[in-house]
């Protein structure tokens, strides 16, 4: 089995901590790439050339941080807390276009570190930061990790419906938080359609950043019915 995994915007590759300890108790082969917003270098992911299933398993924006031909490669596709578009039509999408440009102009100037802790504190919620793992917003942010947040926030806002790439033929499994402050519901049902053969689990209580005790062992255990 092999998986690569991806992180959302602001995320990093530390995020799959509690995943890779499960994947390797497994036998698993496991990658994490890393879009090097922090002091992390950018790290980037492939495919091994061994048979097996392999498997993409993405955070909110994640899917679209893969390079399509590696997320065209996948036999399997776990997305986590994602999205269709991520800014639907309307106005809940008028309202979050205004405030990923205010986002946009906090980056750019003294205050992105408070600007990044309060995004990650909307992600978390209902939960606490305290549960989250050491991410970005705890050491100061050089100039190149501004301008791949600054680059991915645009994509982000843009996003129009499935990633590049996207395998239409794949097993897919939708997590979602019942709780989640960060992808409005429309978003959530945007990718429901754009996937109507997908599983789909709702964890209730928790918010974006999924954190459940229930999440590793859901997806493992999905993962596991694949093989």
């Amino acid at each position: 089995m092999q998986l690569i995994a991806m992180h959302g915007w602001a995320g990093d590759a530390r995020g799959w901590g509690p995943f890779q300890a499960a994947w390797e108790r497994r036998g698993w082969h496991g990658q994490c790439g890393d879009r090097g917003y922090g002091p992390r270098p950018p790290q980037t992911v492939a495919w091994l050339d061994s048979a097996g299933p392999r498997v993409v398993i993405a955070h909110s924006f994640g899917p679209h941080l893969l390079p399509s031909h590696v997320l065209k490669q996948a036999d399997a596709v776990v997305l986590l807390a994602s999205f269709g578009r991520f800014v639907p039509e309307g106005r809940s999408g008028r309202q979050l276009r205004h405030a990923l440009a205010a986002m946009a102009d906090q980056l750019r100037g003294p205050d992105a570190e408070t600007m990044l802790q309060a995004f990650l504190e909307r992600a978390a919620a209902p939960q606490s930061t305290s549960l989250l793992p050491p991410g970005i917003p705890t050491e100061p942010l050089g100039q190149s990790g501004r301008q791949r947040l600054g680059e991915d926030l645009e994509r982000l806002a843009n996003t129009a419906g499935l990633p590049a790439g996207f395998p239409t033929e794949a097993r897919v499994l939708i997590v979602e938080g019942g709780e989640d402050q960060i992808v409005v519901p429309e978003a959530r049902q945007l990718l429901r359609s754009a996937l109507p053969a997908a599983d789909t689990l709702v964890l209730a209580g928790v918010g974006h950043c999924l954190l459940s005790p229930a999440l590793e062992p859901l997806v493992c255990g999905w993962i596991e019915g694949l093989a």
